[in-house]
């Protein structure tokens, strides 16, 4: 049996549904592998954007995300296994970040 390859695929929010702007994060041999890799992005996305914008609501950091964030996916969705969702990712992580940040103060 062939070994499966999972490519992670960027979109750019800012340019949504414009497969020209679409990059190739890399390739991995499990599934898991790659939706990690795609929680990384969208964290360091997510982190970018606070150090950049500075001190955001958890609303205003997903709509920020949702507009100008990266949005990976990974190709093939293997049978049995849930599409990893980078902007429902991004919804629990832009609350727990803004939370994280209430507390450092």
């Amino acid at each position: 049996m062939k070994n499966q390859i999972f490519t992670v695929f960027i979109d750019d929010n800012f340019h949504y549904m414009d497969v020209d702007e679409r990059s190739v994060a890399g390739e991995w041999g499990s599934y898991l592998d790659a939706v990690n890799a795609c929680k990384a992005i969208v964290e360091d996305s997510l982190k970018s954007a606070l150090q950049e914008k500075g001190p955001m609501t958890a609303d205003q950091l997903y709509s920020h995300y949702t507009d100008f964030g990266d949005d990976p996916f990974v190709s093939p969705v293997p049978s049995g296994e849930t599409r990893f969702s980078a902007w429902t990712y991004a919804k629990e992580r832009c609350q727990a970040l803004c939370d994280s940040m209430k507390e450092d103060k």
